[in-house]
């Protein structure tokens, strides 16, 4: 019996070795990778300059804490700061820390402003921001939050109709929090017209706009964070998973508006941003800012949404619909989506379930078109099986 936390249904399979897109267990056996630690490794596995940027950084000096000015985190401050909307920059060990930061600036904005009861967040169903008590109370979702006590504070709202969030600020509402691709809740795109009338809507009101881009960001939709699609700016973001390509970094980004309400003793973190997770994220930047990148993912995700929709008329009775934007693709399907995992997986491809029976594919960034087709055919063949299966159970 593992000495472990009973908190995952693990697979039994183990992996000792990643290259590229694929993932090595002990004997050799290959599988393609398009789970990617759920939108983690970007870059995926064991990418020549993120490890000898680790090597020689691990070399030096690993950690210090905050209580002294760490060069490299002010480096990628800088730079993120210089790609963004963002003036400041608060960096974390996980998205739930960065989303955990979001809220916490938001709540403290406006009581450094004296109106010190504007503390609700509005938030849509379909989230996920993370598994601390705060940010599963954002998101809402009953099977996150069952036994761990009320929580409140917090507005859920079902996502796509303006109106509903008009209806739902008061004078005690402080933000309202949306991730701009939906991840975990069945990968839901949001349109530009709602992220602009969500923008329109804080401003009308005077809220903040936060943007979850822990999973959606960092190039994943072949921009460098989704809501530059629809033109709009929140004024906090915030980010994780490919920002370290595998190594614990998150960060919480804020205009300069919002940011100065943070001043010494409001926030901390022992390990965040620590001179080796910003070694680290400063080479990933280097690689996610490389001309032609951005470019390569978006043709990318052009290809598999393609070839996902040529899937889906040629089994109409177990896809029904392809959703996401990029390479945050999803098909929702007929048969029960965490089933169908595991035979994938029996096919020596990695995907991860999300709500909505949907089939999240989530490929490396480096992805080409041949991983893709073999994808595809994987796929393919997995569906081939269930109506062979099908039609020999029904004679």
């Amino acid at each position: 019996m593992s000495a472990l936390y009973g908190t995952y249904a693990r697979s039994e399979l183990a992996f000792v070795r990643g290259e590229g897109v694929r993932l090595f267990t002990e004997d050799g056996t290959a599988y393609l990778d398009f789970n990617a630690g759920i939108a983690v490794n970007a870059l995926g596995h064991g990418d020549p300059h993120v490890v000898a940027t680790l090597k020689r950084q691990a070399d030096k000096l690993w950690h210090v804490s905050n209580i002294y000015t760490i060069p490299e985190q002010e480096k990628l401050a800088q730079r993120l700061v210089d790609a963004t909307f963002a003036d400041k920059v608060f960096f974390t060990n996980s998205g739930a820390e960065a989303l955990e930061c979001a809220i916490k600036t938001a709540r403290r904005y406006f009581w450094d402003k004296g109106e010190r009861d504007r503390v609700d967040i509005i938030g849509f169903s379909g989230s996920f921001h993370g598994r601390t008590t705060a940010t599963i109370a954002a998101a809402g979702n009953p099977a996150y939050t069952e036994g761990f006590g009320p929580m409140p504070g917090y507005k859920h709202l079902k996502p796509g109709d303006l109106s509903l969030v008009e209806a739902a600020i008061d004078e005690k509402t402080a933000a309202i929090l949306i991730e701009p691709v939906q991840g975990e809740g069945g990968v839901t795109a949001f349109s530009d017209a709602y992220l602009k009338g969500l923008r329109a809507l804080a401003d009308k009101h005077g809220l903040l706009l936060i943007f979850d881009e822990v999973q959606c960001g960092y190039g994943r939709t072949g921009r460098f964070f989704a809501h530059e699609w629809a033109g709009v700016t929140p004024d906090i973001m915030a980010v994780a998973k490919a920002i370290g390509n595998g190594f614990p970094l998150g960060a919480c980004l804020a205009t300069d508006e919002v940011a100065k309400c943070m001043v010494p003793g409001t926030h901390g973190s022992t390990y965040g941003g620590n001179p080796l997770a910003c070694a680290v994220g400063n080479a990933v930047l280097d690689r996610i800012e490389a001309p032609g990148f951005f470019e390569h993912v978006e043709k990318m995700g052009h290809v598999l949404s393609r070839h996902l929709h040529q899937l889906m008329q040629r089994y109409p009775d177990y896809i029904t619909e392809v959703r996401g934007k990029g390479l945050i693709a999803g098909i929702k399907i007929t048969p029960p989506v965490r089933d169908f995992v595991q035979r994938l997986r029996d096919h020596k491809l990695l995907t991860v379930a999300a709500s909505d029976n949907v089939l999240r594919l989530l490929p490396p960034l480096i992805v080409n078109e041949a991983e893709i087709e073999q994808a595809v055919s994987i796929i393919s063949d997995a569906f081939a099986e269930l109506e062979a299966e099908s039609a020999s159970a029904a004679e």
